[in-house]
């Protein structure tokens, strides 16, 4: 069984905000109330209305936020106070948004896997409740004395606690007896009022009178991988497959697959995703493009699963066998790749589950077992698993093909349509593995309804398709990008494919090869998750008639590609997609999910974007800051001007900062408003990293 180390052992989390241990201090009320005498509503992370615990990732900078407010004028504080699945107990000061809608925030990266619980504690601050007193009163002569007397009887109050040093008591008093020397005028009491230092100690050890603490809530903090890679896909019968001159090809396999995984290394994926490698059935076989009639030599839909070979235990007789893909698995370990593996609950006429058990199946008033449809089209080499006559017998079975990839080395299932099988089941089937191995990642291949997208991640996949592929104009994107990274973030992990070798956009058939880079370069920077499938690199663009898929159809025939043959004339996008990994693991920013802003421009096509990882959460202990500014036409030329909010990454508006263009090597002096020209058929596309930011 996989366990949880700690990155820091010594400290679980990242904070900027994060203060010295104090226990709770909690208001002791004679009514039984549903409200505290210091509200705490709306926290967050969490899911509203659902009995589902929120989410995210190792290292992933997470922003905790509450409603907080009392009656009258008086301040309050916020505190956040987190268990690590460790043990570990912290304390974070939790700051007001200032924009008058009561709600107060702050970020942690939370750096151990397993379940974290957290809570936010208010409290009357009696020092913020003088200090802006104190300053209104006296600045305008009311109240001088008095004022002056309540700060010195605080300060003191507070220079008698033992957990303060002996150099800060010694500042508290004198500053107490500065408000008492009545030598000392306005302007020396206001001095004392307006005191940063003084301030930063009462910010680290408030004085409360008063005090509630809102409900203990949880928090899964998964695997980086669960949240952060770049996926690549192919079929092992293409790799290494080979076309004779009378046009015969002989596919690949396995062993010939290996040699590619160097490649899909060098190009910076970290997961290697490969469709069913299980032998397929015969009967109703389909034919190249989906026709119904397989010729000699087609190999079948690897999603036509079983055959007398085996079902979804065994490896395809035309591929290998089970020991060659458990080296094909260690390849990729020493690359630096896992595997993921399809997980397709498909079953072919030849499968040995339609002999053994055809109550697995839905049986029509003909006797015949139902095909998979998607009306008005139909599968009818698949019969699709029907799970309510015997629900206790197919939960049992698929558990037990999960296990059996897991012990071949398998960390990662892509789940294919996922939303055509009960919720019940994945969420039972992902909390059963996941109890015994944490570190196995789910993603769910459903393209389909929102609430029905978003509830399969809340009940237990790791990760998600998106509507990315679908979403292509300035306005689209912009809308899309705020959501993932706001509305669906404390949930939802989006993987952003920019296609899948079912899925070929009109964005990218008619796009050229402009349009291939334009979308590379916002999922790899948008998402701390993307994907490509294999053959993108090449441009494959011709569809089908009249439908979103390439024609010649993968799943339907092997592929013959000359990948090297294609980079060196300069016909592949790999140094493209190489450089964008390379970004991506250079830039800690663009491996979270939560920190993307959407900025301006003056141009319907030119999309703005930011993403800002303080240095106090960024693994590198320095700030990263990267502004992608793209044409997303990828028939045109575009001039126009970018506004920005640079206070986002702490720099005051107006002021000059420097920007690199980590594609070209550009260096520009840039400000809150700056012209730029984007040729969709040179340059798309500038992905700027800002220099010094805090």
């Amino acid at each position: 069984m996989a366990s949880s180390k700690r990155p820091n052992p010594d400290r679980p989390w990242r904070s900027a905000s994060a203060l010295p241990l104090r226990p709770a201090r909690e208001h002791e009320s004679p009514y039984a109330t549903l409200t505290g005498r210091i509200p705490l509503t709306k926290p967050s992370p969490a899911i509203p209305g659902e009995p589902y615990r929120p989410k995210a990732f190792n290292g992933e900078a997470v922003p905790f936020a509450v409603t907080s407010f009392r009656e009258g004028h008086d301040r309050i504080g916020v505190h956040l106070r987190l268990h690590s699945p460790s043990g570990d107990e912290s304390l974070h000061r939790v700051t007001p948004l200032e924009n008058g809608l009561d709600r107060w925030t702050t970020s942690v990266a939370l750096l151990e896997d397993g379940l974290w619980t957290f809570r936010f504690e208010a409290f009357g601050d009696d020092f913020l409740t003088w200090q802006h007193a104190a300053d209104v009163k006296i600045a305008a002569g009311v109240d001088i004395d008095l004022m002056r007397e309540m700060g010195a009887l605080l300060l003191e109050g507070a220079a008698a606690e033992k957990d303060r040093s002996a150099a800060e008591r010694r500042t508290l008093i004198g500053a107490a007896a500065t408000l008492r020397d009545a030598r000392v005028g306005t302007e020396g009491a206001l001095a004392v009022v307006r005191d940063p230092a003084l301030a930063g100690f009462f910010a680290d050890r408030p004085v409360m009178s008063i005090a509630s603490t809102g409900p203990m809530l949880e928090l899964l903090v998964e695997r980086e991988r669960a949240g952060v890679g770049a996926w690549y896909e192919f079929f092992p019968r293409s790799e290494g497959a080979k076309r004779f001159k009378d046009g015969r090809v002989k596919a690949g396999n396995l062993r010939t697959a290996r040699a590619r995984i160097p490649a899909v290394r060098d190009m910076g994926f970290d997961v290697l995703y490969v469709p069913p490698v299980h032998p397929i059935g015969t009967t109703n076989r389909k034919g190249r493009n989906n026709t119904l009639t397989a010729e000699p030599g087609d190999p079948g839909s690897p999603y036509g699963i079983g055959s007398p070979d085996g079902g979804h235990d065994a490896v395809s007789p035309e591929l290998g066998s089970m020991a060659d893909f458990r080296a094909f698995v260690r390849a990729a370990a020493e690359n630096g790749l896992e595997v993921a593996l399809d997980l397709a609950l498909n079953a072919s006429p030849d499968h040995p589950w339609v002999v053994d058990h055809p109550e697995w199946f839905v049986t029509l008033p003909d006797g015949s077992i139902a095909y998979a449809e998607n009306p008005p089209k139909k599968y009818q080499d698949i019969y699709p698993v029907y799970f309510d006559n015997d629900p206790a017998g197919v939960y049992a079975e698929v558990l037990r093909v999960v296990r059996h990839w897991i012990a071949q080395g398998v960390t990662i299932f892509r789940v294919d349509n996922p939303h055509t099988k009960p919720l019940e089941f994945w969420e039972w089937l992902i909390a059963t593995v996941n109890a015994e191995r944490p570190d196995i990642v789910f993603l769910a291949e459903a393209f389909s309804r929102p609430e029905v997208m978003q509830t399969l991640a809340k009940a237990g996949f790791q990760q998600s398709y998106s509507y990315y592929t679908w979403r292509n104009t300035k306005a689209e994107l912009e809308e899309f990008f705020t959501s993932i990274s706001t509305e669906t973030a404390d949930f939802m992990r989006p993987n952003l494919f920019v296609n899948t070798h079912d899925i070929l956009t009109e964005y990218l058939q008619f796009g050229g090869r402009a349009a291939y880079a334009i979308r590379a370069a916002l999922a790899a920077t948008a998402a701390p998750t993307w994907g490509v499938y294999a053959g993108y690199e090449l441009f494959e663009n011709v569809a089908r008639p009249g439908s979103e898929e390439n024609i010649d159809n993968e799943k339907y025939e092997i592929k013959v590609r000359d990948w090297t043959g294609a980079e060196a004339r300069g016909d592949s996008l790999a140094p493209w997609l190489r450089r964008l990994n390379e970004i991506r693991r250079d830039h800690p920013a663009l491996r979270q999910l939560r920190n993307l802003t959407i900025h301006w421009s003056d141009d319907d096509a030119i999309l703005v974007y930011a993403k800002h990882l303080p240095a106090a959460l960024s693994p590198t202990g320095r700030a990263d800051t990267i502004i992608v500014v793209a044409n997303t036409d990828p028939h045109s030329v575009r001039q126009t001007m970018v506004h920005l909010d640079t206070e986002v990454w702490g720099v005051a508006a107006g002021d000059p900062f420097e920007v690199e263009d980590l594609v070209t090597g550009a260096r520009w002096t840039w400000s809150d408003h700056n012209f730029v020209r984007l040729d969709a058929f040179t340059d798309p596309v500038h992905i700027l990293h800002v220099k010094e930011t805090r």
